[in-house]
């Protein structure tokens, strides 16, 4: 009985790497046209929303690989349908294709140079968080898989979505509309893979948490009114932006002294404080806008709570008034639980076990969430540092970059993570 269980256990191993080599000259045949696609788009990138021409270069590749293609979703969004030659499950694998408004600084052959207007000002714009790359590697998966549709059981659905990092003020978008506008039906999704790169974790790993992976992101603005005197003699007003002080430093022991960390993080950021128009005038009014991020619904109930009741009442202690907006932003990113111990000897067999990592929940967030919500998911992180460096750059700066080498491990992660979920 032994015996024959180890040897059938040896069955489904070999079975497993044979897949993968079968696959090895498509993965050497593409690798060399996702680089070229990952430094064009990066040479090129396009704000949330206004993503035209990077859409038009994924429907274009679609379209020629004889995948069925739907534009304009979600605003800019690209969906391709390929249907195997067998019938069986579906299974959505999405990656986000808009850039950043910010302004490249490094020395990369390939750096943009572009600008555009963001909020009413002119700013350079830079794919500084890696979705060029997670746009090139599903063109890349896309192309691999339409070349096997006979060991495709089932359907595959191509999700290029827009506007990850949000759409602007007053405009719907990301995968928010995208699941209000029915990516994830006809056909109906079973389950969806996603990938995100990341600078500081090397070429050639790949990490990943089951549960609760990334935070959940509300954004909030707080209004606060004083009275306008002169500089020179503050008694004769309010103050807000000294209220505004007080206000952010009791919002911090929200997190120091009432959350219990030891469960879960959570971060309560102000990253952004507008008021005044001269040196020697104490304002009448003060904004601050910022950012909650929460890995429990619970602890975000309490913290928003006691947001909205210590906001005004700071304000009144001060003499002044004070309002208090939080919207959400994106979900927690949760990995299905079901599904994630399935899938991690795919990644393993892909990567090397050894390659393979759990990691720490972090309060960095996606709204890779909101598929998450309707349909089990798995969303890990694919290095892109290369090995041995000793200064690498974080996402969303002006020196944020990533070694092309660690794309291949993307596209091999995506395709036999399809492969092997549509034949469970």
């Amino acid at each position: 009985m032994r015996k024959t269980l180890t040897f059938t256990l040896l069955l489904i191993s070999l079975s497993f790497w044979a897949q993968d080599h079968n696959l090895k000259k498509d993965y050497s045949s593409v690798e060399n046209k996702v680089i070229e696609w990952r430094r064009d788009f990066h040479q090129n990138p396009e704000l949330s929303n206004r993503e035209f021409k990077t859409a038009e270069k994924i429907a274009k590749h679609l379209k020629s690989l004889g995948i069925d293609v739907q534009t304009g979703v979600a605003h800019t969004g690209v969906v391709g349908l390929l249907k195997g030659n067998q019938p069986g499950k579906v299974v959505a694998l999405r990656a986000d294709i808009d850039a950043l408004p910010v302004t490249e600084r490094n020395d990369l052959p390939f750096k943009s140079e572009l600008k555009s207007t963001f909020l009413g000002k002119e700013v350079g714009v830079m794919h500084a968080c890696g979705h060029d790359t997670h746009t090139a590697i599903l063109m890349g998966v896309a192309e691999v898989l339409s070349k096997n549709k006979d060991k495709i059981k089932g359907t595959v659905k191509f999700i290029f979505q827009p506007a990850e990092e949000g759409a602007p003020p007053g405009e719907e978008g990301g995968a928010l509309l995208m699941v209000k506008e029915g990516v994830l039906s006809n056909p109906d999704v079973d389950a969806i893979f996603g990938l995100h790169i990341n600078s500081q974790t090397p070429v050639g790993t790949i990490k990943y948490k089951p549960g609760g992976s990334m935070a959940a992101a509300q954004r909030f603005v707080i209004n606060v009114k004083g009275k306008q005197t002169h500089g020179s003699q503050p008694w004769g007003g309010v103050d807000p932006i000294l209220i505004s002080a007080k206000i952010i430093d009791g919002l911090q022991t929200i997190i120091s002294r009432e959350t219990e960390l030891t469960n879960e993080a959570a971060v309560i950021t102000v990253g952004k404080i507008t008021s005044g128009v001269r040196f020697n005038i104490i304002p009448e009014s003060a904004e601050l806008i910022g950012t909650i991020r929460t890995l429990d619904y619970d602890m975000q109930k309490h913290i928003n709570k006691r947001m909205e009741e210590m906001v005004p009442a700071i304000a009144q202690a001060y003499g002044g008034d004070a309002t208090i907006d939080i919207k959400s932003s994106t979900s927690i990113t949760f990995n299905d639980l079901e599904l994630t111990p399935k899938m991690v000897p795919t990644l393993q067999r892909v990567a090397g076990t050894e390659n393979v990592v759990v990691h720490k929940a972090i309060t960095g967030a996606e709204d890779f969430s909101y598929f998450q919500e309707k349909v089990p998911g798995l969303y890990f992180f694919l290095g892109g540092m290369t090995p041995g460096n000793t200064e690498s750059f974080p996402h969303h700066t002006p020196d944020f970059k990533i070694d092309d080498s660690g794309l291949l491990l993307g596209v091999k992660a995506m395709t036999e993570l399809t492969l092997d979920y549509l034949n469970m």
